[in-house]
């Protein structure tokens, strides 16, 4: 529903803080009664008795209850039950419409697909600089590239770039080139998920036994 029927607002809110945490408590609450669409029962504390209270003058003596009235407070309690709702919510289906298309929702995410073209852009050339021998230049890059291995599509991409370096007969390095490949290498492991096993992973393996020094 959101999709279909929010998109509008939510771009006409873009700008105003407010605005979207007022429109985020609306569906907080719809989420919630959505949940709990009965009220929580109330639940009467009795108040426990001070110390010492045992100790003081002139204490009232407890009623005595009247057997007729407490009766009465029963069955019209029974009564109300009988009448209740159901405790089951009825499931009420509706369709609901498609909505706009799903570009129009990647346009917002536009910034992210930059930033994520920009990452990848960082690991090119840093790779590039190892094997140019700029060392300088890749060094500055460097802690870059380890922040971005956080991402799958960068981890992707460093071994396509390292497998190609491999294809130009440039897997012989000196010792500082062989330093930060095997440093981006390990680094790209240990951010590797499950889901990365056969993917990833597995294109590595080849690549450690290629390079050399």
């Amino acid at each position: 529903q959101l999709v279909a029927y929010e998109v509008k607002r939510m771009r006409a809110e873009e700008g105003n803080k407010q605005k979207i945490l007022r429109h985020i408590k609306e569906l907080a609450e719809k989420l919630y009664k959505n949940e709990n669409p009965y009220p929580a029962v109330t639940m009467h504390k009795v108040q426990k008795p001070t110390e010492g209270c045992h100790l003081r003058l002139h204490q009232k003596p407890f009623p005595r209850l009247d057997e007729g009235t407490v009766q009465w407070i029963i069955d019209q309690a029974t009564a109300k039950l009988q009448t209740a709702p159901p405790a089951v919510k009825a499931e009420k289906k509706c369709m609901v419409p498609s909505g706009p298309p799903i570009a129009a929702i990647l346009e917002r995410n536009g910034n992210a697909l930059a930033n994520s073209a920009r990452r990848l852009e960082v690991v090119r050339n840093c790779i590039s600089y190892v094997f140019e021998n700029k060392m300088l230049e890749a060094k500055k890059l460097f802690p870059a590239v380890l922040r971005a291995m956080k991402g799958r599509a960068a981890r992707h991409c460093l071994t396509q770039e390292l497998n190609l370096h491999v294809q130009q007969n440039r897997a012989v390095l000196d010792h500082q080139q062989f330093d930060f490949v095997i440093r981006m290498m390990n680094c790209c492991l240990q951010d590797c998920t499950a889901m990365d096993e056969h993917g990833i992973a597995a294109a590595l393996l080849p690549l450690v036994t290629a390079f050399c020094r």
